[in-house]
């Protein structure tokens, strides 16, 4: 397989297994995997290193914070687009341009000068590297077929959950050993080789550029504000206040406005930027709500247990990327027995085991305590990482696998926005939650702290009588703002369960979704290739 082998539509079919020409397109195809890795790792790898960069480039906290928020909303705006550059282009030129285009904006990131040039820059890049996340979905379908693709499957279900989890620990690595530069440079060298194998190891398609000259303006338009706004007014929510910050609500309005000549363009016009009708297949509107709350999932426990460790537990970042990594490595032991069980039992029956281990993962996570450790962490950890990819392989095939050739660069896009809306949306509920349920146990514990209590007199007294004996000059005071920690620390602890279970509600509430999928014609064993 070469760039000089077409692809027509309708009449490629893949190589037969074992092959020179297989080996090269299985080469191409985890080029592609490898971008896709890296457009998802971006996400997430400057969330440990702000810090760094805040100093680097002499911005404010509230500033420093569109370095992340401009990059997820030019990707959500990118994503969708996919589909219809994808027929445009063909998928192996828009995968390319998308790859180049992705690491030359790496590269001007790393060289930024101030913050406005840097939030340029991450806008560049999320919004030239969103087509490589469903172009390589689509990928594994079009070029190897439903029945032989699920090795391909588990390598993409892998690396999405497997990127966010580990971009924390590997930026703050990289900015520790090196510099925050490196955050985007260490894009540059896989970059380009991916862009190289994925140009010479995948078929070619043809093009349809007519498919540019006829696209809806309006309806381009009113996507990208509906999904910059919706992905801002959710970023931004939570710190804000909602409905207190009159900024954000003239966002919401916009957002409301674009939502409704987005979605009538989308059914009105003969050629729409973004096809909705293919959620009138069943398993793809389900899939895309399963996809929704696994996005939520994933990015809510990549969140919430870091945050957990280093607030309460006051761990270093090598410890909580110790930590971090039983979810990654029960994810790499997932992912294989979950591509081998899809293809031998009913992929909705994988699907229910998946989200009920990312429950049970997550519920086990709620029974938190401030001197939580490992040990204690370890097999909700394990089990949360091994239901997420467990969930997400048999969830892609059902959404995916039984959908015409030609609808999936569209569907592929569609699902993976549910995913990033899924993880943003959530992540806005919990620290909105996050808040109230502070406030809320930050009472409850103070009504419980009258200093007439025999017990709290106890505590401030030995705590007294410590300080004194060390020589503190002033042993009430410090003692009394011992206590008031002590309080913080259990009402943050209280709040962390409280939104564990609130995810293992939403994980457990989506088996209720199960009956109404149709087993996929496609499931079963492969076919011999040979």
């Amino acid at each position: 397989m070469s760039a000089t082998a077409a692809m027509s539509p309708g009449a490629y079919s893949p190589p037969a297994r074992g092959t020179r020409e297989s080996l090269l397109l299985n080469i191409g195809f985890f080029a592609m995997v490898v971008g896709m890795f890296m457009a998802i790792l971006d996400i997430q790898i400057v969330a440990s290193s702000i810090s760094q960069i805040q100093a680097g480039i002499s911005a404010s906290a509230e500033e420093v914070a569109w370095i992340q928020t401009s990059y997820l909303i030019a990707e959500v705006i990118g994503i969708p687009l996919s589909g219809l550059l994808n027929r445009a282009l063909s998928m192996r030129r828009l995968w390319v341009f998308s790859a180049v285009g992705f690491t030359a904006a790496s590269v001007l990131c790393a060289f930024a000068w101030d913050l406005n040039s840097l939030i340029v820059f991450r806008c560049i890049q999320g919004f030239l590297g969103a087509a490589m996340i469903p172009t390589t979905m689509a990928a594994a379908f079009t070029l190897f077929g439903p029945n032989r693709s699920m090795f391909q499957q588990v390598a993409i279900g892998m690396v999405a959950t497997l990127a966010p989890s580990i971009g924390p620990t590997l930026g703050g690595w990289l900015t520790e050993n090196m510099s925050w530069h490196w955050l985007f440079l260490v894009n540059v060298i896989p970059g380009i080789i991916a862009a190289i194998l994925v140009w010479n190891f995948t078929p070619r398609q043809p093009t349809q550029l007519s498919l540019i000259k006829n696209i809806d303006i309006i309806g381009l338009a009113a996507m990208a504000l509906f999904l910059g706004s919706f992905e801002y007014v959710f970023e931004e929510g939570p710190a804000a206040g909602w409905f207190e910050d009159e900024h954000l609500v003239m966002w919401m309005f916009l957002c409301s406005f674009a939502a409704v000549v987005f979605f009538w363009r989308a059914f009105r016009q003969a050629h729409p930027v973004v096809d909705l009708s293919v959620y009138k297949d069943r398993n793809f509107a389900v899939g895309s709500l399963v996809a929704t709350v696994v996005g939520f999932g994933l990015f809510g426990s990549v969140y919430l247990t870091p945050l957990f460790l280093g607030s309460v537990r006051g761990y270093n970042a090598l410890q909580i990327g110790q930590i971090m990594s039983i979810g990654g490595i029960a994810m790499f032991i997932g992912g294989p027995i979950a591509g081998a069980l899809v293809r031998k039992v009913d992929p909705r029956y994988i699907l229910a085991l998946g989200l009920t281990m990312a429950a049970i993962g997550l519920y086990w996570n709620s029974f938190l305590t401030a001197d939580s450790s490992f040990e204690e962490l370890f097999w909700p950890q394990a089990l949360r990482g091994a239901g997420l990819i467990i969930s997400m392989v048999p969830s892609n095939f059902i959404a995916l696998g039984t959908l015409p050739a030609h609808k999936l660069p569209n569907a592929t896009g569609l699902f993976t926005v549910c995913r990033n809306l899924g993880g943003a949306v959530g992540l806005a509920a919990l620290n909105t939650m996050r808040l109230n349920y502070t406030n809320l146990h930050n009472q409850e514990i103070s009504t419980g702290l009258d200093p007439s209590r025999p017990e709290v007199q106890d505590f401030l007294m030995q705590a007294e009588a410590s300080l004194r004996a060390a020589g503190n000059p002033d042993p009430s005071a410090v003692a009394l703002g011992q206590l008031v920690r002590r309080m913080q620390a259990e009402s943050s602890v209280m709040t962390f369960n409280n939104l564990f279970l609130v995810m293992a509600i939403c994980f457990a509430l989506m088996l209720l979704m199960a009956p109404l999928l149709r087993r996929p014609v496609a499931a079963g064993p492969a076919p011999d290739a040979h």
